[in-house]
């Protein structure tokens, strides 16, 4: 049984990507003023490896429906390691 999400952290928000997607590598900032409703998130997995841009960001937001409905907006960029590996040169 999962705890209910009361709250948005950028430390819950890595903790689903995580568990839930599998990512190897998670980075966000809080966009917000330190308020905690506006966040842009970095997801890489490889769980999306063979999809398209939107397939990933509907994986996202599934994963992460529960803290994406407390906040007021939300930024993603998902990568497989791949594609961050080809980023970081």
């Amino acid at each position: 049984m999962s705890v209910p999400v009361t709250s948005v952290t950028l430390e819950s928000l890595t903790e689903a990507c995580n568990a839930q997607l599998g990512a190897t590598h998670v980075e966000g900032k809080d966009i917000s003023g330190g308020c905690g409703q506006n966040f842009e998130i970095i997801i890489v997995s490889p769980m999306f490896e063979g999809k398209t841009t939107l397939q990933k960001h509907r994986m996202v937001n599934e994963a992460l429906k529960d803290q994406i409905a407390l906040v007021h907006a939300f930024s993603q960029k998902s990568y497989t390691p791949a594609q961050w590996e080809a980023l970081q040169k």
